[in-house]
């Protein structure tokens, strides 16, 4: 008889018992005048002292403006210094930091706003397409004639102050530097009070995860979630106080804040950030003039990094390590990321934002097969097992069935939703992924399919149906099913198979033309069918399987089907 697919993470290092802020003041103690924090675009190079100034005056004047333990405090912006600082500070005084997606548009902006209660927000002024500032006037235009800290508006009823990262005056917002004058009228013994009464299991982040219903979920973590997470997936790559980690990916997102910031934190390793969103060439320029030893990205950001016309002009030798996650890696990527990129003990994480997010990692020193071709062994302190998606029991080793997650990591719940909370985390605690998987006898987990209907396009998660209410809206539109197809850079693109009303007709351009501006550029279309009906079981259900091996003839997307994933 086969051995069951269960397998349980052990070490010799104990879980922290410890809140963020806490943990931090011990590593800026242990490690003052190591390099913190790099941000390349902003020319800033801070000490762990000097970061843990502008965390505290940063921690001070929130309280000062009457920021309160659970108080959602928003961020919206790309990757700045001022980020990471928001993310200590918030940790150090109980509120709960709530990460805004820097592609939001203004229904995504709106609806993670009022869901979440977020009473203030720190926004950037703009990134790439998207003019933060007139977007927050255009759903509040109450904002042009309020005092900083005393908006009222109708849409936005929770929001009451903005603070935007701009040195300009803007009516209704404090500028980073109007707000930080605050600091002063709370003295360090206050904050150090404050920072005592908070408890490890309390929630401190909100991350919105994209939703089947059609609304994104806020994923509640503690910082025993995070903290423990980001130790871990740090530890698991041998990381001391002399790593310096490139962090391209979005710090919205847990790769950035929690595998990227707080592995370093704990650590004392040095946070470096090439450019606001991803640039392949500054990526490659920050590794050679940081001397990085590790690089995190999702495998379209690797694959553009190998790609470029320059590669081979940036010395990388000092890479060592890094995890690759997302998405699944192409093996031929993986393989030269640990050659041509010097990267020779590169790791594949996997796991979900209600997770915090890691649950298995590849190790070091481990067959190359078992590197490339699976996403690891468990976590530490974690379980993992592969049930039955028909009747919930634990298949054997090498059967398909639904990854479970039970342990210190998975959330506190879905913000303000016990019913989805519910769904997704069982009785027993177990953390149902929706993903399928199989484990070999060794524990070693590979991902192989999915049970919902989740879209990765480049590490992003696209959940159909919220593209599908929103095309509903289209006049136009009778029905509208959407289906991800592969694709050789993304992994996967979005595909909709359109049903138009009777009598009318429209174009490809007009469709994307009707989503450009109302949701983020990443769950636009890249395909788009339109059909007069759609592929149904006898019993009226959609097939998506059958609609997108249908497109994948259509589109000639053969080649990027076969691609060998690991």
């Amino acid at each position: 008889m086969k051995p069951l697919s269960y397998t349980s993470g052990t070490s010799d290092k104990p879980l922290i018992g410890k809140t963020i802020g806490q943990l931090f003041d011990e590593i800026v103690e242990q490690y003052p005048d190591n390099e913190a924090l790099v941000s390349c675009h902003q020319d800033i190079h801070w000490t762990y002292r000097q970061l843990k100034e502008q965390v505290d005056r940063c921690a001070c004047a929130l309280m000062a403006i009457g920021v309160e333990k659970g108080v959602r405090v928003g961020i919206w912006s790309p990757n700045r210094a001022e980020w990471t600082v928001v993310q200590l500070a918030t940790g150090k005084i109980g509120a709960i930091l709530v990460n805004i997606n820097p592609s939001y548009r203004l229904h995504e902006l709106e609806y993670a706003l009022n869901q979440s209660g977020c009473s203030l927000l720190i926004t950037a002024d703009e990134f790439k397409y998207s003019n933060y500032t007139q977007m927050l006037y255009d759903l509040a235009p109450e904002l042009g004639k309020s005092h900083p800290g005393r908006l009222v508006a109708q849409r936005l009823p929770a929001l009451h102050s903005l603070i935007r990262l701009n040195p300009e005056p803007t009516p209704g917002m404090w500028t980073w530097e109007e707000f930080l004058s605050f600091a002063p009228k709370v003295s360090s013994e206050q904050l150090s009070a404050r920072q005592a009464s908070l408890d490890f299991d309390e929630p401190i982040n909100i991350q919105y995860t994209s939703g089947t219903t059609g609304f994104p979920k806020g994923a509640t973590l503690s910082h025993h979630n995070i903290l423990n997470n980001g130790f871990f997936v740090a530890d698991i790559q041998h990381f001391t106080e002399k790593d310096r980690v490139v962090i391209p990916v979005p710090l919205y997102h847990c790769f950035g804040m929690v595998l990227g910031n707080l592995g370093c934190i704990t650590h004392g390793a040095t946070m470096i950030y090439p450019c606001e969103g991803f640039d392949a060439e500054a990526v490659l320029r920050a590794v050679e003039q940081e001397r990085a030893t590790a690089i995190y990205g999702v495998p379209t950001m690797f694959i553009a990094e190998l790609e470029h016309p320059d590669f081979f002009d940036f010395d990388l030798s000092s890479l060592r390590t890094g995890i690759m996650a997302g998405a699944s890696c192409p093996v031929e990527v993986m393989t030269k990321v640990k050659t041509l990129m010097h990267a020779d003990e590169m790791q594949i994480g996997y796991g979900m934002t209600e997770t915090s997010p890691v649950s298995t990692q590849t190790r070091i020193g481990t067959p190359l097969e078992k590197q490339v071709g699976t996403v690891g062994l468990v976590h530490p302190h974690l379980e993992i097992k592969i049930v039955s998606p028909e009747n919930g029991r634990i298949v054997p080793v090498g059967e398909r069935g639904e990854l479970c997650t039970r342990g210190y990591s998975v959330m506190l719940g879905y913000w303000k939703d016990k019913e989805k909370t519910q769904k997704a985390i069982d009785d027993c605690g177990w953390m149902h992924s929706g993903d399928l998987a199989t484990m070999d006898e060794q524990g070693y987990i590979n991902i192989v399919g999915r049970i919902k209907d989740m879209i990765i396009r480049g590490g992003e998660n696209i959940y159909p149906r919220e593209i599908e209410e929103f095309l509903y809206t289209h006049p136009k539109i009778s029905d509208v099913q959407v289906i991800g197809v592969p694709d050789e850079k993304y992994g996967e693109e979005v595909m909709a198979w359109i049903k138009l009303k009777e009598g009318e007709t429209a174009t490809e351009e007009e469709i994307k033309a009707y989503c450009k501006g109302n949701i983020a550029h990443y769950k636009i279309p890249r395909y788009i069918r339109f059909t007069e009906s759609f592929p149904m079981t006898v019993t009226g259900k959609i097939r998506k399987v059958e609609m997108r091996d249908i497109s994948v003839r259509e589109l000639g997307l053969e080649k990027a089907a076969e691609i060998k994933m690991a």
